[in-house]
């Protein structure tokens, strides 16, 4: 088992899988973004934190999406997903290739 986490593609997968389940499972409000509310004719943005989880159908209530026309990740948002989902399981990646090459 030891041996198989020495690959970098193995471990970018289970860093990838250890953060995006609860991310995408639990509605954690972490994420920048904007609520579009439709008032008749009207559309009133509001900025509030999101959770990816609303984005696959989980973690909010359908009486909550009364008057919600669309909410999406502003770029502060997009920028932190990636960095979280993206960017540190490939830093810890990187670090076991490093680490395997000077062996």
């Amino acid at each position: 088992m030891i041996r198989r986490l020495k690959n970098p593609l193995v471990v970018f997968a289970v860093c990838f899988a250890t953060i995006a389940l609860p991310l995408f499972t639990l509605p954690i409000n972490f994420f920048q973004g904007e609520i579009v509310y439709a008032q008749g004719l009207m559309e009133k943005k509001v900025q509030a934190p999101l959770s990816l989880s609303y984005f696959i159908g989980l973690g909010y209530n359908k009486v909550d999406m009364t008057g919600v026309k669309d909410f999406y990740l502003t770029a502060k948002g997009f920028i932190l997903a990636a960095i979280l989902l993206v960017g540190i399981p490939g830093l810890i990646a990187y670090r076991i290739h490093l680490g395997k090459n000077n062996q």
